[in-house]
């Protein structure tokens, strides 16, 4: 791709609902915008490697016809707007690879959120990294390298959405698609400073899949801001006909711009059960108790109060195993996967059957009993982590058993909200002495997205965090 100048206007608008304004006032072009962001992924991609697939031709192309429309006087949402989409979601033309090495062959059609996102005028300029099947809370293997957090190139961004967030910090986009599993959108989400929501299972359909993963993942947006991420959910949202999963529409946006009113809010530092260690980080602990704090100051009642998990970890672990070997299976070369791989797919194989339809059965009394929780409250508050962000192959180099250890010791907060289904809204809650930033997760019943939204918003209108960028990268106002 020809580097050039995207021209200084293009340089204003940094945000989804920014450049959507932008571009519906005519106060940019779409070829000014998406040049921009191909010039900004170019010139990062030998250091963050956020992407896996770059589409740079034919979104320029699309570019150019969003502004023919633009000019005729059609409005839609994100008409002419860049954003990114993961390694996991079929876009025509390209291969969907899910981070695993090997030839795959390109798509026939697009995933419906692509569909959707398209139809919503938005231009798809690439497929975000991710780490092999979406199973670790790191962006890195032989497929495509590292991926390296724009806050600090030594460390990961997370993952496995974690090529999705680094894109975002960055500034290459200005909000992108990730799937969440076990964490996976929130997870780099909180490592990234950014917002991240895993919406209500069957919030965004998963199709060409009736369900992913047995149910326990989905897709969701991040972004620099609530109105940002809430902008994409909304564009996102919707069902196909073979969806398994189909709640009642929501409008998140109009919740970004709502007082959530007072709420009743648990804060939570005890993870569910796995019977390996786990250790809260001073650092976290401490960030998560002043955001606590601030909830306090803004009027909510906040005390310390614990759900009843139970043994939700027996339900994730055949579900979240049954889906890689689904997945494997579809991979070219299966000689090619990590052995890691290869281990969860033989387990996945072990307790399919009869266990994971008990796993699967389960699930009603798993909402009953740590749904109790929302009758004296709104909201649960947690840290999204246990940790700050790890250094660039701390994880991705140990054996399976040790991977997953470390793996549950990092990120043991997340994943019981998979198995429920329910949405969790990962939001920034500062940074460690380091420099390295930390999250939190605000979590809710079933259906529950509009509140966490507007709850989210009113912690940002209130610490300013999307107001913090990485240093090397673009502020709002900086040029190409």
């Amino acid at each position: 791709m020809a580097a050039g100048h995207t021209g200084a206007a293009a340089g204003e608008y940094e945000g989804l609902a920014e450049q959507a304004r932008a571009l519906a006032d005519g106060r940019v072009t779409s070829a000014a915008l998406v040049l921009r962001s191909l010039e900004r992924i170019e010139a990062t991609q030998s250091t963050v490697n956020a992407f896996r697939r770059v589409r740079a031709e034919a979104a320029l192309a699309e570019a150019a016809d969003a502004d023919r429309r633009l000019a005729a006087g059609e409005r839609l949402p994100l008409l002419g707007v860049p954003v990114a989409v993961k390694d996991d979601t079929d876009v025509a033309g390209e291969p969907t690879a899910f981070g695993c090495a090997g030839e795959f062959p390109p798509k026939e059609h697009d995933a419906e959120v692509v569909r959707r996102l398209r139809a919503a005028g938005a231009i798809i300029v690439g497929k975000t990294n991710a780490c092999e099947l979406g199973q670790w809370p790191f962006t890195e293997g032989p497929a495509f390298g590292d991926t390296r957090n724009p806050w600090n190139l030594a460390h990961t961004p997370g993952g496995s959405s974690g090529g999705s967030a680094a894109a975002v910090a960055a500034g290459l986009v200005p909000a992108a698609l990730g799937t969440d599993g076990a964490g996976s959108v929130r997870i780099p989400a909180a490592w990234s400073h950014l917002v991240g929501i895993k919406p209500q299972r069957g919030r965004i359909s998963t199709w060409p899949d009736a369900e992913a993963f047995q149910g326990i993942t989905g897709i969701g947006p991040l972004a620099r801001t609530v109105e940002d991420a809430a902008l994409l959910l909304d564009v996102a949202s919707g069902n196909h006909d073979g969806d398994l999963h189909r709640p009642p529409a929501i409008a998140a946006r109009e919740a970004a711009g709502r007082d959530p009113g007072r709420l009743r809010i648990a804060l939570s530092f005890k993870p569910a059960f796995t019977g390996t260690p786990k250790r809260l980080h001073p650092e976290v602990r401490a960030a998560v108790s002043e955001l606590a704090r601030t909830l306090a100051r803004l009027g909510h009642l906040v005390e310390e109060a614990e759900p009843d998990y139970g043994l939700v970890g027996l339900a994730f672990v055949p579900r979240a195993t049954v889906g890689v070997g689904e997945w494997a299976a579809r991979v070219p070369d299966r000689t090619l996967l990590d052995p890691r791989t290869r281990d969860a797919a033989r387990m996945g194989r072990l307790l399919g059957g009869p266990v994971l339809r008990r796993a699967r059965a389960v699930e009603q009394r798993q909402h009953r009993r740590i749904g109790a929780l929302f009758g004296p409250y709104d909201v649960l508050l947690t840290p999204t982590t246990a940790t700050p962000p790890p250094r660039i192959g701390t994880l991705a180099k140990l054996s399976g058993w040790r991977t997953d250890r470390a793996m549950i010791a990092a990120c043991p907060y997340a994943w019981p909200w998979n198995v429920l289904g329910w949405p969790g809204v990962s939001v920034p809650a500062g940074f460690s002495t380091d420099g390295l930033p930390l999250g939190a997760q605000l979590l809710g019943p079933a259906h529950g997205e509009p509140r966490l939204i507007s709850l989210a918003a009113q912690l940002q209108d209130d610490l300013r965090w999307h107001e913090r960028r990485p240093a090397g990268h673009p502020a709002p106002g900086a040029g190409g």
